[in-house]
């Protein structure tokens, strides 16, 4: 019995998300956060770039927060919305309506990728209440992404992530996406932004079977930090009003101020029939998400049981109270202290350190919006390359005390909102000593 466990000192029990684990040994185990920063079991301080993975908002240990979880865990665990309600569920509710506009009701989730199944459950079968039975194509923009589950995979797929399971996924209708580091050749952006607009229109005024329309709101994060061109959104939105299609927005990494408005859509001046949250509704300290619709959807699942017109989704932990107390502190907290505003000056620092980057020979591209942006390096020799990218990034940053997380060969600077203009230097300053520390490992 010993000598089984005694070459398994370093075996990896925890299997980690999108990791190849045979590249890795051991994992810093981290075991205390303190504001921007997580701490390890040495000692060692990480600043938290990735805001870990985009969802923390005001850094670790808020004591509102934390004490808001302690109070309800005091009081109410856990009750189903099976039959009953809370008041946590109910007052959430009441306020996401009112900061969201022309939405009207809410269906709560756990997690973004459950959040945009159930967006694109609730647009199918409001077209089925109608008696619509035929109108059941979803069209998507190319480079999306909307979570991991199946459905969401079919909404948002990506070749690079999703490829080994393509002959599961349901079809849909893709559109291609203005991007302005990889354009056709001899095409302007505006060209291309308005190519890619004439095809949506063309196929949505052709075929009326197209039911709903889906993309994320106001950039694409996962797809490589894609910032949409002014009015691009908000064109997609009149093109569906305009041959009656539902248009639904993720907003689930990009609303709550992570581009500096708190409610992306209303920024971009339009209006979905349906809409996401997740990731920092919760300050990034539970797992939360919530379906909102306007009235005119909620309306249509209304009518005798007889008629099955009723939403045909539930799972235990939808509108679990101790969640929904932490995320109405959460919102208490953006208007106390005027986050949004907050964001909107530090996020400047991003705009005026740019430029540093394209000063490195490794950097192709640099993207940013808010408190987000997007660091695309050029990799030649890709094939050549023995590590992940992530991995030698993840290493060498650790060297200058920052934790960053790349998708692909794009290094994502994404920290939690609440950053100083001191933190986020240093988080400008360790990317750059970063990059230049890796151009060896990718030239």
């Amino acid at each position: 019995m010993n000598n089984v466990y005694a070459g398994m000192k370093n075996q990896n029990y925890v299997w980690h998300p999108n990791t190849q684990m045979q590249e890795w040994t051991k994992f810093p185990k981290i075991v205390r956060g303190d504001g921007m920063w997580l701490i390890d079991d040495d000692g060692n301080k990480l600043l938290d770039g990735v805001a870990s993975m985009w969802c923390n908002v005001w850094g670790h240990s808020k004591k509102e927060l934390v004490n808001v979880i302690i109070k309800q865990t005091k009081k109410l665990q856990h009750s189903s919305l099976f039959n009953l309600t809370n008041e946590p569920v109910e007052m959430l509710a009441k306020k996401l309506i009112n900061i969201s506009p022309n939405m009207a009701q809410v269906f709560f989730s756990d997690n973004g990728s459950t959040a945009m199944e159930i967006a694109i459950k609730i647009a199918l079968q409001y077209w089925n209440n109608l008696g619509l039975k035929n109108k059941t194509k979803i069209a998507t923009l190319e480079n999306g992404y909307h979570g991991d589950t199946f459905g969401a995979m079919s909404i948002g797929y990506m070749p690079e992530f999703f490829s080994k399971f393509r002959t599961k996924l349901f079809s849909t209708l893709q559109f291609k996406v203005p991007m302005q580091y990889h354009l056709p050749k001899n095409t302007s952006l505006k060209e291309f932004e308005s190519d890619c607009l004439e095809k949506i229109e063309g196929r949505l005024s052709k075929d009326d079977r197209i039911a709903v329309f889906v993309m994320e709101s106001g950039a694409q994060l996962a797809g490589g930090v894609n910032i949409y061109p002014k009015n691009f959104q908000k064109r997609i939105n009149s093109i569906c009003k305009k041959n009656n299609v539902l248009f639904v927005l993720d907003e689930i990494a990009t609303g709550f101020g992570r581009l500096g408005s708190m409610i992306e859509y209303k920024k971009q001046n339009c209006v979905p029939d349906i809409v996401s949250f997740g990731k920092m509704l919760t300050g990034g300290y539970l797992t939360l998400g919530a379906t909102l619709t306007t009235k005119k959807i909620s309306n249509s699942f209304l009518g005798k049981f007889s008629e099955t017109k009723h939403l045909f989704h539930g799972h235990t932990y939808t509108g679990n109270p101790i969640a929904t107390s932490l995320a109405l502190e959460n919102i208490k907290l953006y208007e106390k202290t005027k986050l949004i505003q907050k964001i909107q000056k530090t996020s400047k620092v991003f705009e005026d350190r740019m430029n540093e980057f394209y000063e490195l020979e490794l950097v192709g591209d640099v993207r940013q919006k808010g408190m987000l942006m997007g660091v695309e390096l050029i990799t030649k020799n890709s094939s050549k390359i023995k590590k992940s990218i992530n991995k030698i990034v993840f290493d060498e940053g650790r060297k200058h005390n920052i934790f960053f997380r790349t998708l692909g060969n794009v290094v994502m600077l994404v920290p939690p909102l609440a950053i100083s203009n001191k933190e986020i230097n240093l988080l400008v300053d360790g990317a750059l000593k970063t990059i230049k520390g890796i151009s060896k490992s990718l030239k």
